[in-house]
């Protein structure tokens, strides 16, 4: 480490060590500007994935070192000792990169509450459980116990790690406590409810009827559900000069070398703070709880090199089981985003195809053959017109994306005209093979940067992708033909191969990660707080 003072405020950052329930990180982390904060790094290691057991990250300005690590103990022991260990490149999965996860606290209230004792009222606890998959539930969870009350406010919150690309099923369990034991099985059942974490922390108040068993209300019971993101959202913005100045606010900079060797020694230079300023920066919750809407559009290929929809070979062939890698696409990032949406209601337009009555060739069509009305009812909605069209129309070509691209930016638009962090615009392609009109598309694209919308590109089938991974802008900024650079990187693009054989969430979980950045990004550009502004509390 030199003497300089960026050297010196660097080592700020030095160390970062990040515990996870299934596995131990450690990062060093040097050669970020000293302003990086979690989004900076989460984006800094964007595309690595970790290995089970955890990684080390030791490197400098230039090179970077990973280390599979199996145990904690061996995570500890490079943090007593200091090593540097040599090892091979890895692949680092967003799903164990979360470590910059948001946490938030849940307050629960009940009213009308079954009264299950005899001589007394109920004394109602709340328990939340988490879907661990298979049928199973978890416990994350649970609330104090409060004696006698059929409107109970329990004060202690309840405490959940927060991710916007994964769908989070949960289920509010509320029990009458007659005994001492942890255990809930001896315990009388007063009713629950099962929901997801996006409609809780995209609702003011989320408030639904209890049920005994699905279908059968528990009497008149409701509980209600609201969300607050555990942070300190302010920042400290310091101007800082390093010179012989006046004694005001001001540190010597001291060096322990030459503070030894020399006797007269006094100072290496002096620190000055010119200036400081504490503001507050919005996360994506706070535009999410604050009303922030946002509106997802679909557009689907139906080009002929998707072959004939009635053969197996074909992408659009549906399987017996009912599915294909178009539907799969729709439903996993959809049951994600429908959650940010209050009238589930999106639009879905083809392109590529010849449709009734003319037979044109379009590349903007509704789904559902309603032009001016384009909109589905839910994710169902958009399969099932999806599903209904697919007889009607005959594939054509070529492959052309700006037009679907331009018509929600024109949406995207006119939100931006009311000034405000009310609606923000996702479009999802899914399309089987290249771009045909890709200087159109990359002016689209451009365009569609300055406006508050991002755009994922999913291909399916065995195609080069090459075009699309251009689009994408991971290895440079975007430019349209003219040279005139996006504002801001909105494009996200996988190949769906990639995750044939992984779970429906491992899609939603990779293309749905840099949305939260790409929206706070945006609003904070445009200086744009969130339409209810979070409330400030006391640290």
């Amino acid at each position: 480490m030199s003497d300089s003072p960026t050297k010196s405020l660097q080592c700020l950052l030095n160390w970062c060590v990040l515990f996870q329930r299934s596995m131990a990180v450690v990062i060093r982390l040097q050669g970020l500007p000293i302003v990086a904060g979690t989004m900076d790094i989460r984006h800094f290691f964007s595309g690595l994935t970790i290995p089970d057991g955890g990684v080390h990250i030791v490197g400098g300005e230039l090179v970077w070192i990973f280390h599979g690590m199996k145990t904690c103990w061996l995570v500890v022991h490079t943090l007593i000792c200091g090593c540097v260990l040599k090892s091979t490149a890895l692949s680092l999965s967003h799903d164990q990169m979360a470590a910059c996860v948001s946490r938030v606290e849940l307050s629960v209230s009940c009213r009308s509450l079954l009264d299950r004792d005899l001589g007394s009222r109920s004394d109602p606890l709340c328990v939340l459980l988490q879907d661990a998959g298979g049928g199973r539930w978890a416990e994350l969870d649970r609330t104090e116990k409060i004696k006698n009350c059929q409107d109970p406010e329990f004060c202690k919150k309840l405490v959940v790690d927060y991710y916007f690309e994964k769908v989070q099923k949960l289920k509010f369990g509320v029990y009458d406590i007659d005994n001492k034991s942890f255990d809930l099985n001896d315990d009388d059942y007063l009713g629950g409810v099962e929901c997801t974490l996006g409609q809780v922390v995209s609702s003011s108040v989320f408030t639904r009827a209890l049920e005994l068993k699905q279908g059968k209300p528990a009497g008149k019971g409701t509980i209600t559900i609201s969300a607050e993101e555990i942070k300190d959202t302010r920042v400290v913005y310091l101007e800082i000069e390093a010179q012989n100045l006046d004694k005001k606010v001001e540190y010597e900079c001291i060096h322990p070398e030459k503070k030894q060797k020399k006797k007269h020694y006094k100072n290496s230079g002096i620190i000055r703070i010119k200036s400081c300023k504490i503001e507050t920066e919005y996360s994506f919750l706070d535009y999410v709880m604050g009303g922030c809407q946002i509106n997802f559009t679909v557009g689907v290929d139906f080009t002929a090199s998707n072959g004939d929809p009635k053969s197996p070979d074909s992408l659009h062939y549906i399987s017996p089981d009912g599915i294909n890698e178009y539907l799969s696409a729709i439903w996993s990032v959809g049951s994600v985003v429908q959650d940010y949406d209050t009238d589930k209601l999106f639009p879905a337009f083809g392109f590529g195809a010849q449709v009734p009555p003319s037979w044109q060739v379009s590349h903007e069509f509704a789904l559902n053959f309603n032009p001016s009305n384009p909109y589905c009812q839910g994710i169902q909605g958009i399969v099932d017109a999806y599903r209904q069209i697919l007889p009607q129309i005959q594939l054509y070509g070529p492959t052309n994306f700006s037009p679907i691209i331009n018509h929600v930016a024109r949406f995207a638009a006119h939100s931006l005209q009311q000034g405000t962090a009310a609606q923000y615009f996702i479009l999802l392609i899914i399309t089987d093979g290249e771009i045909t009109d890709l200087d159109q598309t990359r002016q689209a694209i451009v365009n569609a940067s300055k406006l508050p919308m991002s755009i994922i590109i999913v291909g399916v089938g065995e195609a080069d992708f090459k075009a699309m991974e251009f689009l994408d802008g991971d290895n440079g900024v975007l430019k349209s033909v003219t040279g005139e650079p996006a504002a801001r990187d909105i494009v996200q693009f996988v190949p769906f191969r990639q995750f044939k054989n992984a779970p429906q969430e491992a899609l939603s979980q990779m293309v749905l990660a840099e949305v939260p950045k790409q929206l706070v990004s945006y609003y904070k550009w445009q200086g744009c707080p969130p339409l209810k502004l979070p409330e400030i509390k006391a640290m």
